[in-house]
């Protein structure tokens, strides 16, 4: 049974990309991790577009310029640079539906490296995005 919230309560608050984010905190330091977290990144900032009512479009292109800088310290894989890279960049300006295509390739570059959950995340996200 379940009970009801008085009128003034908040609705409960959803963690979004929850595996990603167990995955990062969870995988030993080093590629793994660094996948996770910059897979985590790049969901967040997708996620962002897809909102109806997201950041403005100069609030998007500086989280991407400051993400971007970010991802270049990281030391990933080789197969997921470019994917990452092509998904921070169409997260800045580009359609809902070419961010879902960037996404689903960063989710096939990272597979080695992500779990099932994380991955769904990603399938969902790009989903939601190709809408």
């Amino acid at each position: 049974m379940q009970l009801a919230q008085p009128p003034y309560a908040l609705p409960a608050l959803a963690f979004p990309f929850r595996h990603l984010a167990t995955l990062a905190g969870r995988a030993p330091i080093g590629g793994a991790r660094e996948v996770a977290l910059a897979c985590f990144v790049a969901a967040r900032l997708a996620a962002d577009r897809a909102e109806p009512h997201g950041l403005p479009e100069a609030g998007t292109a500086a989280r991407v310029t400051g993400a971007r800088g970010w991802a270049g310290t990281l030391a990933l894989p080789i197969p997921v640079r470019q994917p990452l890279a092509r998904c921070l960049d169409q997260c800045a300006t580009a359609s809902r539906a070419a961010i879902g295509a960037e996404i689903t390739a960063l989710a096939r570059a990272a597979d080695e490296w992500l779990d099932a959950g994380a991955r769904a995340e990603l399938e969902a996200l790009a989903g939601m995005l190709g809408r």
